[in-house]
């Protein structure tokens, strides 16, 4: 039996799998736990597991650095260590992966059924892949091609700098360096919170008066609702005029990222967009915004251009990308 997990800030899934004859991988049980609500992964692990399943291997995806497979997860206070966790589950076989390296594992398992191409004008061709997925945080991977197969690796673009491409943007990320002391990555903007400062940010910047609708801060932690979901959720039915450009903002910024990676890594073999945003504002990545800002890069517009862009709609894709990390060793 393989297990297999997907540990992030939010919330963690964990699944056995079960490999058949012809080497397809059977989900025999799976569950999904809030992160926050265990102190520590083991006891997590504890919660899940009985005694009558016999583990062979393990492979979890962490949202966060793993270093010489010991990981302390970005936006988790768990400390997790591949050497401890075969001492605990009694086996020899566990591998910590980043969270974008499952992912972008996963990405070569999905049907295309799971797929939703973004660029009219792709072409499909071999050669590096990007993988980039805005969640709770951003993350960003790639898929190196060395002529007969791909390998996934873990990056930790998500906290380089962001770049602003407009006057608009020269004020958000000047917004932005006041409230986080200067430096200010492109995970502040592309992730769930990401929707609050860009709000406040156009609030203050005097977009549109600020909507009824749309808690403060400090209201929303009091009476548990979750800001951000109401401000995307109102931009995407287009319900308030400062929402909808919060929106806007965030698929710009988001397409133009995207770009950025494909260019770092000469993504000729596409681009996978990932994570729990994505799905939720589809229809906004497909009206030709995101596409605009992704190929905005100067001489190289044309390339770009050309490049498949597709995103993916399986949420389980970093758990599917875990759990045949085993099954191909």
């Amino acid at each position: 039996m393989i297990l297999a997990g997907d540990i992030g800030g939010t919330k963690t899934l964990l699944a056995l799998f079960s490999r058949m004859a012809d080497g397809s991988m059977i989900c025999v049980r799976k569950q999904i736990f809030v992160s926050n609500e265990y102190q520590k992964f083991d006891e997590l692990l504890a919660a899940f597991l009985t005694l009558d399943e016999a583990i062979s291997s393990a492979c979890f995806a962490v949202a966060g650095p793993v270093i010489n497979q010991r990981c302390q997860l970005t936006n988790l206070s768990w400390y997790l260590d591949a050497e401890e966790l075969k001492r605990n589950l009694c086996i020899t076989k566990v591998k910590l992966l980043n969270d974008l390296e499952a992912m972008a594992l996963g990405m070569l398992c999905l049907p295309e059924k799971d797929l939703l191409q973004l660029n009219p004008n792709a072409e499909t061709k071999r050669g590096n892949v990007a993988v980039i997925a805005a969640g709770t945080g951003l993350g960003e991977a790639i898929l190196y091609w060395d002529g007969r197969q791909y390998h996934a690796m873990a990056t930790e673009g998500g906290h380089c700098d962001f770049a602003a491409q407009t006057p608009q943007q020269d004020r958000l990320l000047n917004f932005l360096r006041k409230k986080y002391h200067q430096h200010v990555s492109v995970e502040r903007i592309l992730s769930g919170s990401g929707f609050s400062d860009l709000y406040d940010f156009l609030s203050a910047d005097d977009f549109a008066p600020r909507c009824s609708a749309v808690p403060s801060g400090k209201l929303a932690v009091e009476q548990g609702i979750d800001r951000n979901a109401v401000i995307s959720n109102l931009g995407i039915d287009a319900e308030d005029a400062l929402c909808a450009e919060v929106l806007r903002l965030f698929v710009a910024i988001y397409g133009a990222e995207s770009g950025n990676l494909a260019l770092k890594c000469l993504a000729t073999g596409g681009v996978y967009i990932g994570g729990g945003i994505g799905p939720k504002i589809r229809t906004a990545l497909e009206d030709g915004l995101f596409i605009q800002a992704f190929k905005d890069k100067g001489r190289f517009s044309s390339l770009l251009n050309k490049i498949s862009i597709k995103l993916a709609l399986n949420p389980q894709t970093p758990l599917i990308g875990a759990s045949h990390f085993f099954a191909k060793t």
